[in-house]
């Protein structure tokens, strides 16, 4: 496992009282929990492009399948299975991201609420609880398509991988053939795939944006 899953794994594993010696010391860098939250989307939002060109490129790889003339079978084999690799990689790295945002976004609402009940003068308190409410609903739109995106993956990789190991099974021509009759499945289902990650990454580009950071 990739040592930035690692990371991630680990943040989000922090226990509360961990996260806030965590949280604690980025402050002393002048790094608030706001910060730490556009850091992560910004993150995520790469992930998820990152994730959509690897699908693409399996999709690419498969599709040149149907030109097969005869050669190593071997090595279209081990082409392919390399792509499904590197789209499980991806995915593993998108669900990562996205718990991280999750459990960075929880915390500093929780501490916005708190912050507001220690606020004496009712206008400035009215306004940061409409801001703390625009924030909250915009990131509830983002985690949803984020999530949307992220099931849509499971099921596509798992495809990849069956189409993968059949042809490991198989490698004849016969196979190969069976791959490009399907081909028009796979191709529906990655246009589907990107399709969700493209609405996934302008919804974070609209919440950087609500955030002061487009």
């Amino acid at each position: 496992m990739k040592h930035w899953i690692l990371g991630l794994l680990l943040f989000v594993s922090l226990g509360a009282s961990c996260r806030t010696a965590y949280y604690g010391v980025m402050e002393k860098f002048g790094v608030e929990k706001r910060d730490i939250l556009i850091d992560r989307v910004e993150e995520g939002r790469e992930a998820q492009a990152d994730a959509k060109k690897e699908f693409q490129s399996a999709l690419a790889a498969f599709q040149s399948v149907t030109g097969f003339r005869g050669g190593d079978l071997e090595a279209v084999y081990s082409k392919l299975n390399g792509h499904y690799e590197d789209c499980s990689e991806r995915v593993d790295e998108v669900k990562g991201r996205i718990d991280s945002i999750e459990t960075v976004a929880e915390d500093l609402f929780t501490e916005w609420k708190k912050e507001l009940g220690e606020m004496h003068d009712p206008k400035l308190r009215s306004q940061s609880e409409t801001t703390l409410a625009d924030t909250r609903a915009r990131y509830a739109q983002l985690l949803a398509a984020m999530k949307k995106a992220a099931a849509k993956m499971g099921p596509v990789l798992t495809s990849l991988h069956d189409h993968v190991l059949f042809l490991k099974h198989n490698l004849n021509a016969q196979a190969i053939a069976s791959l490009s009759g399907n081909l028009g499945t796979i191709e529906s289902d990655v246009a589907g795939l990107v399709r969700e990650m493209e609405a996934s990454i302008a919804e974070a580009d609209a919440f950087l944006k609500q955030m002061g950071q487009g």
